[in-house]
């Protein structure tokens, strides 16, 4: 009998040990594809300020979808999440501190404020997802190539390319595509 109970526990050792080893290859793959999908495909984000209301608030969470733009570029009212540029980093900014705006201009586009009134290549914009008119003016700039420009939706409380200049589109981590938080908004963005 006790050949048999010590065989028994081998046995018994052998099963835990294999069933803990299956387990954590488990584990290893999952955090594996998990880490891939976050860095190459999609991410979630959350909004930390009112620059992008009405459209999104404080709280909000998001998914930031990163793969499309690898095979067509962004487009025209597109919500972006980015790294801050140059310039913001030198005053503080780290690059972590994801930003979120509304792209206005594309690499060519002139772009002005003049009289609450936001214009792109001579053409007023309609806006119908801003919270009020901005009540400042800009004088005309003209997008380079390789960037964007942007504005939060809050024109007038919004830290955005109307005070610190272009966009470097290397600095654009992903297209904002789906808010998941808080469930009674749930969807597209």
């Amino acid at each position: 009998m006790t050949a048999e109970k010590s065989s028994a526990d081998k046995t018994a050792g052998t099963s835990i040990q294999s069933l803990l080893r299956s387990n954590a290859k488990l584990v290893v793959i999952a955090v594996a594809i998990a880490v891939v999908i976050r860095l190459f495909i999609a991410e979630p984000r959350f909004i930390p300020s009112n620059s992008m209301d009405p459209t999104l608030h404080i709280g909000d969470r998001l998914l930031i979808e990163k793969l499309s733009y690898r095979f067509h570029g962004p487009h025209r009212g597109d919500i972006v999440v980015f790294e801050p540029p140059p310039q913001l980093q030198a005053v503080g900014y780290r690059p972590e501190q994801a930003f979120i705006k509304r792209i206005i201009g594309l690499p060519g586009d002139t772009l002005t404020v003049h009289q609450g009134q936001v214009y792109r290549n001579n053409q007023p914009l309609t806006e119908p997802y801003i919270l009020s008119a901005p009540n400042y003016e800009m004088n005309p700039v003209t997008v380079p190539e390789d960037a964007l420009f942007v504005m939060g939706d809050n024109r007038n409380d919004s830290n955005d390319s109307h005070i610190w200049g272009f966009l470097p589109m290397e600095n654009v981590i992903g297209h904002a595509t789906v808010r998941f938080w808080p469930p009674d908004h749930l969807g597209t963005v």
